[in-house]
């Protein structure tokens, strides 16, 4: 699911913008590049310590979409900076295997946002 280029980009910090919506309109949550976890080939765990209307957005409607880059990879076109756009579905954990592997690395979280991506594309 995941190519070479997209692993590039977490190497560097940037923001990882989440859209998420319900009933309302859609909201945007953000976090870093640094904080996601790729788990097996299209799992993403994410720290959650707010993410409180994304919460309340997926108990209405469990698909996310996500948008994330870096401007120190080169992109398509020899251009510099690529980013992505993921598709998926969302689901907050509390506890689990995954949760405990989380709470090691940050200490912070309250849950976990884990993601399954069903699409992957480079932007750029």
């Amino acid at each position: 699911m995941f190519n070479e280029k997209f692993f590039e980009v977490l190497k560097y910090d940037g923001v990882v913008s989440i859209v998420t919506w319900g009933n309302e309109e859609p909201s945007i949550t953000n976090t870093w590049n640094s904080y996601l976890q790729i788990k097996d080939e299209n799992r993403i765990l994410i720290p959650a310590a707010g993410f409180t209307r994304a919460e309340k957005d997926i108990n209405v409607n469990n698909k996310v979409k996500v948008a994330l880059g870096s401007k120190e990879i080169m992109g398509n076109n020899n251009y510099q900076g690529t980013g992505f756009a993921l598709e998926g579905t969302g689901k907050f954990l509390t506890s689990g295997e995954d949760f405990d592997f989380m709470r090691e690395k940050f200490p912070f979280l309250t849950r976990v946002f884990e993601i399954t991506v069903t699409s992957a594309k480079q932007l750029l």
